[in-house]
C-alpha cells in the first residue's frame, strides 16, 4: 500500500487548510484511516481518525476545529482544518490500517501557522 499525502502549506492564524491522503496498491481493504502530527521536539500524536463504520475520534486540541472524513471509493482520507493556531504547526502524517491490521504511514506534509 502506498500513501500520498498533500495539502500542507503555510497559513496565518485563523486560516484553513485541507489535507488529503490517498491510498493505492492492490488487494487491500482499509479499516482505519487517521492523521497524526509531530512538532519539533515532540512525539507524534493523534489528531483524528476514522474507522470503516464512519466512527471518528479526535484529539482534544482538534475537536471543534478539525473534521476528518473519508471517501471509501477513492481510499482517501481528508482533514479539514479550520481556525488554525500556531501550535498546530507540525508535520502531519496520514496512517492507514488495513483489515489485516497492517499499518502504513504516509510521507508527511508540513503545516505552518504563523501568528
Amino acid at each position: 500500500v502506498q500513501l500520498q499525502a498533500s495539502g500542507g502549506g503555510s497559513v496565518q492564524a485563523g486560516g484553513s487548510l485541507t489535507l488529503s491522503c490517498a491510498a493505492s496498491g492492490s488487494s487491500f481493504s482499509i479499516y482505519d484511516m487517521g492523521w497524526y502530527r509531530q512538532a519539533p521536539g515532540n512525539q507524534r500524536e493523534l489528531v483524528a481518525r476514522i474507522i470503516s463504520s464512519g466512527s471518528t475520534n479526535y484529539a482534544a486540541s482538534a475537536r471543534g476545529r478539525f473534521t476528518i472524513s473519508r471517501d471509501n471509493t477513492k481510499n482517501t482520507v481528508y482533514l479539514q482544518m479550520n481556525n488554525l493556531k500556531p501550535e498546530d504547526t507540525a508535520v502531519y502524517y496520514c496512517k492507514v490500517v488495513t483489515t489485516r491490521l497492517v499499518t502504513y504511514w504516509g510521507q508527511g506534509t508540513q503545516v505552518t501557522v504563523s501568528s
